[in-house]
Formats: structure tokens, C-alpha cells, sequence
């Protein structure tokens, strides 16, 4: 039975780890919540370092690129092309720090970083304002922590990292899609439409879209998982014992009978296998709309985009409340094929047998095992 404080956390870190955290009782989700913090506040840090390096090479906070770069402004454009892979990075090398008190050092160093950020650099003038951007952010990534969201966002970013070959796979079979978002891409009234509408109702078009596309792997989920939510039996014994023999588990008695799962348990199955299918296909469609960036980029002429946006085209154009020089048309453009490949590669993969063998299956089982630990979890606390 796991009768050590240490056993216990072993074993409340193993579903976190898993994107699992409905498994245990509250009062679990709040321990160490500063340390478990560590790996978002890191990559906080590094966009608000990010910050203070702009605003110290451009004397604003905001960024404002009109026209022809300068060197100055291509130097800040190559800052922001690298800042989420650093971040990234960041955020995944504090994952990896085995020590709870190093964690809570690295957290602990990246809000000063972050305050730092805010006083000499951040997204307005104002430091007031940017502390209390700065506050917002570190709120929201504690609260995300203690309530487990940041649990399944980590656990389905390890996964989509750890099945990247896939993402090739999946972009092979986005081809066609490809091949038919060329003649959107060529399309003048594509191009008008993206010329004249707003970003704001872009935006609800393209969260529309993306419901919809979520539906489709909610739904499929739901299907493949039913029978392992509502299975009255778990595995016999000697299996679960193969399955969990490099887990804190191994020792602890297997019940019976399978302890039948809560509401948010079954939520929180069905959203992590989800979450991390989504995130595979959501690769795949940035990849795509990244692609039609670039090609609109060696082709769009001044003289072309005016021809194909009868002259409501600007030249340069804003995202994230950033100016880039960008056509305004071609990054609204480039967001809507973007979200069409979304939608049309994942209502292909819902049907694709080979993409459930290689990617949904193996996640099923995985599954399976954790269940089968999480019914040892609580029969163990039931009985201590």
C-alpha cells in the first residue's frame, strides 16, 4: 500500500504527468503549485525578455514595421520568428528538472524576469499597466495549473512532440487539400472578401470553422473510449502488473471491480485524447497556411495586390496588434485556407483506419493502463 509522503507524490505526479489530474482530490492539485508552475513561467519569461531586448533596439513597445525593413527592423522580425521556439524550449527543459526546490528556484527567477520585463519593456508605456499584465498572465498560469488545465495542455504537447513523425504523415495525406486551396488561394474574391472584412469577423469565422472541426474529434473520441469508460472489469491482475511495472503502482493490490469513473473523470478522458489529436491537426494546418504565407510573399506585387483587391488592399498589415510589412489581405487569407485545412484534414482523419492504428489506438491503450493505475490509486487511498 503507498503509505510514504514520498510514494504519494510519486504517484499524484504520474497522473499529472499523464494529463490525468480529475484523478486525484483537490487538495493534490494545489500541492507544489509553484514549482508545478515553473516550466509556463519560464516560457513567460522569455517573451517578456523578448520585450525588453525590442524595446531596448527600437525605443517602442510596440511593433511598428511599415515598408522596406531596416536592418534594425529585420533584426526585430528575426526576434520574433525565434521567441516561441525559445519559449517552447524553455518551458520543456524546466519540465524536465527532477527537484521541486529547482523548480521553485526557476520559478521564482522568471517572475522577477517578468517584472524586470514589465518596467523596461512590455506591451504599453506604462508600468503600472504592464505590472498588472504581468500579474494577470502569472494568475492565470497558477489558476491553470491548480485546476489541472495545464496538466492536459503538457501532457498533449509531450505527446504531439513525442509522435512528430505522424505530423509528416498527416501532411502527406493534406496534399489534396493542398491542391484544392491553391484555386482558393488564386481566387479574387477570396482575396476581396479577405481585403474588406474586418479581423474581428474573421476571427468568429474562423472560430466557427474550428468548432466544428472539434466536434468531429470530440465525437470520434467519445466512440472509441465508450467502452473502456463504461467496462465494469479491469484487466487481470497479471496484465496490469506487465503494463505498470515502471510505475509507483506495481505494489498495490488491483480491485475486483473497475471503480466506476466520476463526471469529470470521463471529461477528462475524452478532452485529453482530444486535446492531443487536435493539436497533431492543428500542426498540420499552420504548416499548410505557413506555406501559402510564403508563396504569397514571392508572388503578391503591389500592382497584383491591387488588381486582386480592386485597390482595398494595404501593404502592410497588423497581427497580434503588431504592424508587419505584410499585406493585410494576404495574413487574412493565408488565416482562412489555414482553417480550412483544419476542418478537411480532420474530418479525414476521423475516417482514416491507418491514422487510428498509428496514433488513436496507441493512446486508447495508454489509456487503458492508466485507468487500470488509477483504480489501484484509489482503492489504495479508500483503504488507507
Amino acid at each position: 500500500m503507498t503509505t510514504s509522503p514520498a510514494d504519494r507524490v510519486a504517484a499524484e505526479t504520474w497522473f499529472l504527468r499523464r494529463g490525468l489530474p480529475a484523478v486525484l482530490r483537490p487538495g493534490a492539485l494545489v500541492r507544489r503549485l509553484w514549482q508545478r508552475s515553473a516550466p509556463a513561467l519560464a516560457a513567460f519569461a522569455v517573451f517578456m525578455a523578448n520585450s525588453i531586448l525590442v524595446t531596448a533596439v527600437t525605443g517602442k513597445h510596440t511593433i511598428n514595421i511599415e515598408g522596406q525593413p531596416t536592418r534594425t527592423e529585420w533584426f526585430v522580425l528575426a526576434l520574433l520568428l525565434l521567441v516561441a521556439p525559445v519559449a517552447a524550449l524553455a518551458g520543456w527543459l524546466v519540465s524536465r528538472i527532477a527537484s521541486w526546490r529547482n523548480r521553485a528556484g526557476v520559478a521564482v527567477v522568471s517572475v522577477a524576469v517578468c517584472a524586470v520585463g514589465a518596467v523596461l519593456g512590455g506591451p504599453g508605456p506604462k508600468v503600472g499597466g504592464n505590472l498588472i499584465y504581468v500579474g494577470v498572465i502569472v494568475a492565470v498560469i497558477l489558476i491553470c495549473t491548480a485546476t489541472g488545465i495545464g496538466s492536459i495542455l503538457g501532457w498533449a504537447l509531450d505527446t504531439t512532440a513525442h509522435n512528430l513523425t505522424l505530423v509528416g504523415s498527416l501532411f502527406v495525406r493534406a496534399l489534396p487539400i493542398m491542391l484544392l486551396t491553391v484555386l482558393v488561394f488564386f481566387n479574387t474574391y477570396v482575396w476581396l472578401m479577405a481585403a474588406i472584412i474586418s479581423r474581428a469577423r474573421l476571427w468568429s469565422a474562423l472560430g466557427f470553422l474550428s468548432l466544428i472541426a472539434v466536434a468531429f474529434v470530440i465525437a470520434t473520441t467519445i466512440d472509441r473510449v465508450r467502452p473502456i469508460l463504461t467496462a465494469s472489469a479491469p484487466d487481470a491482475p497479471e496484465a496490469q502488473d506487465a503494463v505498470l511495472a515502471d510505475t509507483p503502482f506495481v505494489h498495490l493490490p488491483a480491485p475486483a471491480h473497475r471503480i466506476p469513473l466520476s463526471r469529470i473523470e470521463r471529461v477528462n478522458v475524452v478532452f485529453v485524447l482530444a486535446m492531443s489529436q487536435v493539436l497533431q491537426l492543428l500542426i498540420v494546418a499552420l504548416v499548410t497556411a505557413f506555406i501559402f504565407l510564403v508563396l504569397g510573399l514571392i508572388l503578391i506585387s503591389p500592382k497584383l495586390l491591387a488588381e486582386w483587391t480592386r485597390g482595398n488592399g494595404s501593404p502592410d498589415g497588423t497581427i497580434f496588434g503588431m504592424t508587419l510589412p505584410i499585406p493585410e489581405s494576404l495574413i487574412q487569407t493565408t488565416l482562412f485556407l489555414g482553417a480550412l485545412t483544419f476542418m478537411y484534414i480532420t474530418a479525414r482523419t476521423t475516417t482514416d483506419a491507418e491514422y487510428r492504428a498509428e496514433f488513436v489506438d496507441p493512446q486508447v491503450d495508454s489509456l487503458r493502463r492508466r485507468l487500470d493505475a488509477r483504480d489501484r490509486y484509489l482503492a489504495d487511498l479508500r483503504h488507507a
